[in-house]
């Protein structure tokens, strides 16, 4: 069986969509099925260079190679999943967010734009017309499931994907720090976590890791310098994989801020460490995932309610082990695995 992974790519970027991708492929490999990643560059501006996308995507075909059928398509972001095949099967990411809940936010650039209005509307049509036409429509969390029903009147099932390494992830202990894996943005609001740093009554540390927007980065070390928080939050940089799983495997707790993610490996990848977690009220897709007081802790964005929820976890390292073991639980029961994934995916 020849099974095609049609996704995007922006160059030059990496995060948790490639990871996720990849880690498909591999596990079909493993399978015995015969898989590859065809993935289009992506660029949403200007407005021209957004609908050339948009017809990239749509005529992208993937019915056959060298003269040998491609039995199956998965097609994961936009605008991959716009092309042609008998037997496309959705597993969605995200569709452009800028023309759906962003809209209307000073995260979407095409609201500003002379022609917004009508690329937005273009974008909601074809993806109508072209999600609406796969045979099976999944996505991976139930906060995309949601605003593809809201927005678009379709209907698709939740397939949540483990992190990478999911079961290489181990708890050895609760230090006296928290640990921050993530992309540096402004929309994952790591700023929040350094000034929570203002409020610690706890001697606690703050670990940040990750790379991403360099005018995020300045923002956080100005914001670390101006408060004298030198020696309490320290930003990581880049880390590999076995560094993040060790930090993973010590920390007190995990801090996740993003603002009405997707998905979110970082939730998974706590649980599946045995910590707690705490995310904000905004959150998204991790909502899915976190009961407040029992496998974390779910706060208003602000750094004051982060700093007592970190205080609380630093003065109470039994209920800090409690909550991870409930997180633990969690994943296990929401089917956070591969075998239950491609059976859906592939199934008839």
């Amino acid at each position: 069986m020849k099974v095609a992974i049609a996704t995007t790519q922006v160059p030059f970027i990496s995060g948790g969509a490639e990871i996720l991708t990849n880690d498909l492929r591999n596990e079909l490999l493993k399978r015995d099925i015969k898989a590859e990643i065809v993935s289009l560059p992506f660029k949403w501006y200007p407005s021209e260079t957004l609908i050339n996308s948009m017809l990239m995507g749509r005529m992208l075909d993937l019915t056959e190679v060298n003269g040998e059928k491609i039995d199956a398509v998965i097609a994961m972001k936009f605008p991959a999943y716009y092309l042609k095949h008998d037997n496309k099967v959705i597993w969605l990411m995200h569709q452009h967010r800028q023309a759906y809940d962003l809209w209307g936010t000073h995260f979407s650039d095409i609201f500003f734009w002379n022609d917004g209005n009508f690329i937005r509307n273009s974008i909601i049509k074809n993806d109508n017309a072209f999600l609406g036409e796969a045979r099976k429509k999944f996505t991976i969390a139930g906060n995309v499931t949601k605003r593809l029903k809201k927005y678009n009147d379709i209907d698709a099932v939740t397939l949540y994907p483990p992190p990478r390494n999911y079961h290489e992830l181990h708890c050895t202990g609760y230090e006296n720090f928290i640990f921050c894996p993530s992309r540096i943005d402004e929309m994952k609001r790591q700023r929040l976590l350094v000034e929570s740093a203002i409020y610690l009554k706890s001697d606690t540390t703050i670990y940040i890791a990750g790379s991403g927007s360099e005018r995020e980065i300045a923002y956080l070390k100005d914001l670390i310098k101006k408060n004298g928080l030198v020696n309490r939050v320290k930003l990581l940089g880049f880390i590999s994989e076995e560094e993040k799983i060790e930090y993973y495997a010590r920390c007190l707790c995990v801090y996740f801020g993003a603002y009405d993610e997707d998905y979110g490996y970082i939730t998974l990848e706590a649980f599946f460490s045995k910590k707690p977690i705490i995310v904000h009220t905004d959150a998204g897709a991790p909502l899915e995932f976190v009961e407040d007081k029992n496998n974390g802790f779910v706060v208003e964005p602000s750094a004051i309610s982060v700093a007592e929820k970190i205080d609380e976890l630093a003065r109470d390292k039994k209920r800090a082990s409690n909550m991870g073991e409930d997180g633990y639980k969690t994943v296990i029961e929401k089917n956070v695995n591969w075998d239950y994934i491609i059976k859906r995916l592939l199934g008839k």
